[in-house]
Parts: C-alpha cells; sequence; structure tokens
C-alpha cells in the first residue's frame, strides 16, 4: 500500500521528470512536446504541498487519512 509520504514524493518527482523530458535536446521533438502538454495542467511541487497542507488540516479528528503528506 502506498502511503502519503511515497504519494507525495512520486508526484513531485514525476513533475520534475517531466521538466528534463521536456527540455532534453537528445529525444525526439514529438516526446518533448508531449511532456511539455502534460506539465501544462501536472500540479506543481507547491500545490501538492499545499493540498497535503489542506487535507491535513480538514481530516484533522476525522476517520478520515491524507492522500498526500506536507512533509515527505
Amino acid at each position: 500500500m502506498t502511503t502519503p509520504s511515497e504519494r507525495t514524493r512520486a508526484i513531485i518527482q514525476t513533475h520534475k521528470f517531466l521538466a528534463e523530458l521536456s527540455q532534453s535536446r537528445h529525444l525526439p521533438e514529438g516526446v518533448r512536446v508531449e511532456a511539455k502538454r502534460l506539465l501544462r495542467h501536472y500540479p506543481s511541487e507547491r500545490e501538492i504541498l499545499e493540498a497535503a497542507r489542506v487535507e491535513q488540516h480538514l481530516s484533522e479528528g476525522t476517520i478520515f487519512q491524507p492522500v498526500f503528506n506536507a512533509t515527505y
């Protein structure tokens, strides 16, 4: 089972990976264009960490567990 910390780290690392792909001149242009297209709607590290903080606050005192972790 994936933990909130693992999920948060994976999403942040995927954003960084897509950014690297979009800038790599060693890859075909189609791959770079697709990576840029995906990044337009992919959450940034700041957005993920903010979502984690909101989730943590909203889930306090409930049975629900946050999806993300602000201290990944």
